[in-house]
């Protein structure tokens, strides 16, 4: 059974969908969103689905200003306020007689896998932590995307944005992708580009290809990294795909050295987006005996 809900973050109504499974209640139950840029459309629906076919409550949501949530300005990622909404769907969920309140755990899947490496640190309520593909170092990922003097270009450009805001404009706004090498674009890879033109038409229809341009100087200053030591004892999970240059192999594998048990790391064959594509099915099976194994009853 899928339900429309919605919740506070921080003054902001934050939308999406609550699968409850078959059963009797109270269930184990997982928070999760998409990632940079994304909405919960996105295949993330699918992730849901299978969640609560094996028996979990799964709450779905799209980020402060994306898709159906509330929030300005409208297609701005802010880390913090995309973690706040995480710890906010947590409460929302105790607020859920269908929902064992003590048995939560988090998905995060490229910038939410980020996301949820802090939340699994910062929040205790989180009993088992879930990563895939996972944003490691917004400023090293985004270096090894510009060469350096493109960079300064690139900053002078969030300066020009900061100071047109101070003074009452519009955030600037940049394509998210781009069918052109070379122009501008928040991921400008070709790879990103390619998955996006798989996607059928009805899963895009609250998605825009556009960001502010605050939201990749977010980036450049967010490092998840940091916080990946302090999720134990929480369970983590970490999935990574071989060949991912997007959010890059090596410093994920980096991280988890960082990470303290209990602790698990799977690899997969391919790039960043085989975990929506070729790799689904086996990253499906993954997550849910990682799931069974610890909010399961």
């Amino acid at each position: 059974m899928r339900e429309d809900i919605a919740f506070e973050s921080d003054g902001t109504t934050l939308r999406g969908w609550l699968y409850l499974p078959e059963g009797a209640a109270p269930f184990p139950a997982v928070v999760l969103t998409h990632g940079f840029g994304a909405v919960k459309e996105q295949y993330t629906d699918l992730v849901a689905e299978s969640l609560a076919a094996a028996g979990f409550a799964a709450l779905l949501y799209d980020h402060p200003n994306f898709g159906a949530s509330d929030g300005l300005p409208r297609q701005e990622i802010d880390p913090w306020a995309q973690i706040a909404g995480y710890r906010n769907a947590i409460t929302y969920l105790h607020t859920r007689p269908e929902v064992a309140h003590d048995r939560i755990g988090v998905f995060g899947t490229s910038y939410s896998g980020g996301h949820v490496l802090v939340v699994g640190a910062i929040d205790r309520r989180v009993k088992a932590v879930y990563a895939q593909v996972p944003v490691i170092s917004g400023g090293t990922s985004l270096s090894r995307f510009i060469n350096s003097e493109a960079l300064q270009g690139v900053r002078e450009m969030f300066a020009a944005d900061r100071l047109a805001r101070f003074q009452g404009a519009e955030p600037g706004l940049i394509p998210l992708i781009t069918e052109e090498p070379g122009q501008m674009a928040a991921l400008a890879d070709r790879e990103t580009y390619a998955w996006y033109q798989t996607i059928e038409p009805e899963r895009l229809a609250t998605w825009r290809n556009e960001v502010t341009v605050r939201s990749v100087e977010l980036l450049s200053a967010y490092e998840p990294v940091d916080y990946i030591a302090r999720i134990s004892p929480t369970p983590l999970l970490m999935v990574v795909a071989q060949h991912d240059i997007l959010t890059h192999s090596d410093l994920a594998f980096a991280a988890y050295e960082r990470a303290l048990h209990p602790k698990r790391l799977a690899t997969l064959p391919g790039g960043h987006f085989t975990v929506y594509g070729k790799e689904f099915a086996n990253t499906q099976t993954l997550m849910t005996d990682f799931f069974r194994g610890h909010l399961a009853r």
